[in-house]
C-alpha cells in the first residue's frame, strides 16, 4: 500500500471547490437606491427593485412604491432604526417575515396597500409602539384573523385596512385600537359582520365606507355597521353606493345622529324619487349634511329650503348657480338656513360677493372659488364666526377692506392681485400662489400668520420681507424671484435640513436665484458663499483693525531700533554733502566722561604749531591741526544731528577716542554710524577713521549695538594711549602722521 496523502495536500485539492461555493452570487447581491435627498428623504419609486434596495442608514423616509418587490426579508431593513415612513404600496408582496419591521422602532407610517397579501400577521407589528398611521387597503385577504393584530399599537390614529376580498369582521379584530383621527374600510362585498366590532373605536374624528354590496344586499348588516361608527361629531363618506330603492336607503336611519356626505352614484336616487321626498328623507334622516356636486343645479326653491332648517353643512359645488338663483336657495338672506356652518358655493356663476350670508350666524366655512369674481366691494357685512373663506380661481385684482377681520384662513390662490394691503389680525394660513404680486405682503398686517404659500413667478422675495412674519412656522414659496443674500441662503439651507425655525413645505428644488447675477439660476441648497462676501463690513473692519495693530507694532519696532533716528540722520547727511568745504582736520567724537583727556593732552598736542628749530631739524613746515570738537564749534540753535553730520562733512578725518564710557554712550554710536555714510560718497579712502584706545578694551567688551565698532576694530589699525611718559611722543608722532594722510613719520 502506498503513503496516505497528507492533510495539507487534501486541502489543496479541495480549496477551489470551496472557493467556488462560497463566490456570491450576482443575482443574490442587494440593490441600491441612491435618490435621497438633503432632508434624508428617499425616493425609489418605479425603480424596478424585485428587493428592498440599500438606503443610506440616516433615511428618515424611504417611498418603495410601484417597484416588483414580493418579500421583505428580517434583515432588509436592519439598520434604520431612524426611519420614520415607509411606503411599499402598489408592489406584489407575497411575504414578509415575522421579524422584518422590528429594526424600525421609530417608525410612525407604514403603507402597504395594494399588494398580494393573503393574511396578516400580528407579529409584524409588535416593535412597532410608534406607529401613527398603517394601510392595508387593497390586499386579498378575506379576514383581519387574529385578534393580536393590532394590539401593540397604542399610538395608533390613521387606519385603513379592507379589499373586495374582505368578507368578515369579527368582534375582537379590531382589539388594542381605541382611539382614531381617520378609519377607512372597504368592505364592498361583506358578508359577515359581529356587532360592536367597530363600537369600541372612540373618539373618532372621521369614517369613510365602502359599503357596495352590504347596502344592495345585506341592509341588516349595513346598519349594524353603520350604527356602530355613528357619532354626532363624526363626519362620514359612503363611496361606491348605489342606491335604487326604499330598501337600499334603510341602513341611513341608523345616520340620524350624525353628519353624513354621499359621494356615489346619487343620480340613480334622484331618478327614482321626487325632490320633495328627498328632502323630506333628509329631513328625517341626515338633516345636517346636504351635498349636490356636479348637477347642473341651477335653484334651490326656498320652500325646499326651509324643510332644512337644520342644516349644517351645504354643498353645491360644480352647479349652474348665479346672484339671482343664489337668493332664491338662500331665501333671500332671512336668516332660514341660521344653523348652517358649512357653505360651499364653489365652481358656479356667481359674479359677486353675496351679502346673503349676513345672517348666517353660525357660519364659520365659506367656498366661493372658481367663480367670476372680479371687482371686491370696498364694506361688506359678514357673520362674526367666520373663520373660513376661499376666493380662489376668481379674477379679483384687488383686495378691500370688505375682507371680515374674523378670518383665521384665507385662499386667494390664482386670481390678478398685484398687492394686498388689508389688515387681518386673526389670520393664520395664508394662500397667494398664482397671482401676480411683485413683492410679498408686510407680514406686520398678519401678525398671527403661521402658514403662507405664495408660489408667483414674478414675485422678488427676500430676507427683510420675511422677518416682518414673527410667527410663521410653515413656508411654501418655491418658484419665486429670491434675493440670494447671505442671510437669506442660510436661512433657507437651514430650513431644508430641518433647523430652521421656518420649515419649507415644498421641494428644494423649487428654489432657484435670481440674484446677485453670479447667482443666477442657481438652486439655493447648492450656494456657497464665502466669509468675506457675506460679511464684508466685517472683514473690512478686521482689515484695518489688523493693518493698524500692524502699523503700530512697525513704529515701535522702528522706535526701538531707532529707525526714525537713522532717517533724520540720512537727511542732514544730504543737505551736509552740499556743503563740500573742508574746514577742519578732524572731527574727534568721544564720551563727555572722557573731556578733560581731550582738553589735556589731545588739543593742545595737536593745535599747537611746531618750533622753527624743530621744524627746520626735521625739515617739514610748520603746521597745526584743526580739530573739531561738539563743546566748542557746534552752533548753538541747531538740531545735534545737522551739527554732527555737518561737523563730519567738514572734516578730512574722524578720530574716535575709544573708552568704557565710550561704549555706553548712544550719542557715539550715532557718531560712528555717520562716519560710515561717507563710504556711500566715493571719496573715502579707508582712512578717514581714526581709533584711539584710551584703556584697554577687548572685543568681547563692546556691546553687540556697536557692531560697526567691532567691524572697524577688525579692520582698521588703531592707537593705544601710553600710561608710560616716555611712550608718548611715539604715540603723539603716530596721531599726527595718521592725521596727515602721509607715510613719513616723526623722528
Amino acid at each position: 500500500m502506498g503513503r496516505p496523502p497528507s492533510l495539507p495536500f487534501v486541502l489543496l485539492l479541495f480549496l477551489p471547490c470551496l472557493s467556488r461555493a462560497h463566490r456570491s452570487n450576482p443575482e443574490d447581491e442587494k440593490p441600491s437606491c441612491d435618490r435621497c435627498d438633503r432632508r434624508l428623504s428617499c425616493n425609489c419609486t418605479y425603480g424596478g427593485f424585485t428587493r428592498v434596495p440599500t438606503v443610506t442608514d440616516g433615511a428618515l423616509t424611504l417611498d418603495l412604491s410601484f417597484n416588483n418587490i414580493s418579500e421583505v426579508t428580517d434583515d432588509d431593513l436592519i439598520g434604520h432604526a431612524h426611519l420614520r415612513a415607509l411606503s411599499l404600496h402598489g408592489n406584489t408582496l407575497t411575504v414578509i417575515q415575522p421579524s422584518a419591521f422590528d429594526a424600525l422602532w421609530n417608525l410612525e407610517e407604514l403603507d402597504l396597500s395594494n399588494n398580494r397579501l393573503t393574511a396578516l400577521n400580528h407579529t409584524w407589528f409588535q416593535k412597532l409602539g410608534a406607529l401613527q398611521k398603517l394601510n392595508l387597503v387593497g390586499n386579498p385577504y378575506r379576514s383581519l384573523g387574529s385578534s393580536l393584530l393590532f394590539q401593540g399599537l397604542v399610538r395608533l390614529r390613521k387606519l385603513a385596512f379592507g379589499s373586495d376580498d374582505l368578507v368578515e369582521l369579527r368582534r375582537g379584530h379590531l382589539t388594542g385600537v381605541s382611539q382614531l383621527e381617520e378609519l377607512t374600510v372597504h368592505a364592498n362585498n361583506l358578508q359577515r359582520y359581529d356587532a360592536g366590532t367597530l363600537a369600541g373605536i372612540w373618539p373618532l374624528g372621521r369614517v369613510t365606507l365602502s359599503l357596495h354590496g352590504p347596502f344592495l344586499n345585506n341592509t341588516a348588516l349595513a346598519s349594524d355597521l353603520l350604527g356602530d361608527v355613528s357619532y354626532p361629531e363624526t363626519p362620514m363618506v359612503l363611496l361606491d353606493l348605489h342606491l335604487i330603492g326604499n330598501e337600499s336607503i334603510q341602513p341611513f336611519r341608523e345616520t340620524t345622529r350624525f353628519r353624513v356626505i354621499f359621494k356615489a352614484q346619487m343620480g340613480f336616487f334622484f331618478f327614482f324619487f321626487s325632490w320633495k321626498k328627498w328632502l323630506k328623507l333628509l329631513q328625517m334622516n341626515c338633516n345636517k349634511f346636504y351635498r349636490v356636486l356636479h348637477s347642473q343645479v341651477f335653484l334651490l326653491p326656498c320652500n325646499s329650503t326651509r324643510l332644512l332648517k337644520n342644516l349644517q353643512y351645504l354643498d353645491l359645488t360644480n352647479n349652474l348657480l348665479t346672484d339671482m338663483t343664489l337668493e332664491q336657495t338662500l331665501c333671500n338672506g332671512d336668516g332660514t338656513l341660521k344653523n348652517l356652518r358649512v357653505l360651499n358655493f364653489s365652481g358656479n356663476s356667481l359674479s359677486t360677493l353675496s351679502h346673503l350670508v349676513a345672517k348666517l350666524d353660525k357660519l364659520a366655512h365659506l367656498d366661493v372659488s372658481r367663480n367670476g369674481y372680479n371687482v371686491m366691494p370696498t364694506h361688506c357685512t359678514w357673520p362674526s364666526t367666520l373663520q373660513y373663506l376661499n376666493i380662489s380661481g376668481s379674477k379679483l385684482t384687488e383686495v378691500t377692506a370688505c375682507m371680515p377681520k374674523t378670518l383665521q384662513v384665507l385662499d386667494l390662490s390664482n386670481n390678478d392681485l398685484q398687492t394686498f394691503l388689508v389688515d387681518l389680525p386673526a389670520l393664520r394660513e395664508l394662500y397667494l400662489s398664482g397671482n401676480k404680486l411683485q413683492n410679498l405682503p408686510n407680514g406686520s398686517k398678519f401678525p398671527n400668520l403661521q402658514s403662507l404659500t405664495i408660489q408667483v413667478r414674478g414675485t422678488i422675495f427676500h430676507d427683510s420681507e420675511l422677518k416682518s412674519y414673527q410667527r410663521l412656522t410653515n413656508l411654501q414659496a418655491g418658484q419665486n424671484k429670491i434675493l440670494c443674500s447671505c442671510e437669506f441662503v442660510n436661512l433657507l439651507q437651514m430650513s431644508f435640513r430641518g433647523q430652521g425655525a421656518v420649515a419649507l413645505t415644498d421641494e428644494e428644488e423649487n428654489y432657484i436665484c435670481d440674484s446677485p447675477l453670479p447667482l443666477q439660476g442657481e438652486q439655493v441648497g447648492q450656494v456657497h458663499l464665502s466669509i468675506a462676501y457675506c460679511h464684508q463690513v466685517l472683514v473690512v473692519c478686521v482689515c484695518c483693525g489688523v493693518a493698524l495693530v500692524i502699523m503700530v507694532v512697525l513704529v515701535v519696532v522702528l522706535w526701538r531700533i531707532h529707525a526714525f533716528w537713522y532717517v533724520k540722520m540720512t537727511w542732514a547727511w544730504l543737505k551736509a554733502k552740499r556743503k563740500p568745504l573742508l574746514c577742519y582736520d578732524a572731527f574727534v567724537s568721544y564720551s563727555e566722561r572722557d573731556a578733560s583727556w581731550v582738553e589735556e593732552y589731545l588739543v593742545p598736542e595737536d593745535e599747537k604749531d611746531e618750533t622753527a628749530a624743530t621744524a627746520a631739524a626735521n625739515d617739514k613746515p610748520l603746521q597745526a591741526f584743526s580739530l573739531c570738537l561738539h563743546k566748542r564749534d557746534f552752533l548753538p540753535g541747531q538740531w545735534i544731528v545737522d551739527n554732527i553730520m555737518s561737523a563730519m562733512e567738514r572734516s578730512r578725518r574722524t578720530v574716535f577716542i575709544l573708552s568704557e564710557n565710550f561704549v555706553s554712550s548712544d550719542w557715539c554710536r550715532y557718531e560712528l554710524d555717520f562716519s560710515h555714510f561717507r563710504l556711500f560718497d566715493g571719496k573715502d579712502d579707508g582712512d578717514t577713521a581714526i581709533l584711539i584706545l584710551l584703556e584697554p578694551l577687548s572685543k568681547d567688551d563692546i556691546p553687540k549695538r556697536f557692531c560697526k565698532l567691532r567691524k572697524l576694530m577688525n579692520s582698521t589699525t588703531y592707537l593705544e594711549w601710553p600710561q608710560e611718559e616716555e611712550k608718548r611722543p611715539e604715540f603723539w608722532g603716530s596721531l599726527r602722521n595718521a592725521l596727515r594722510g602721509d607715510d613719513e613719520e616723526e623722528p
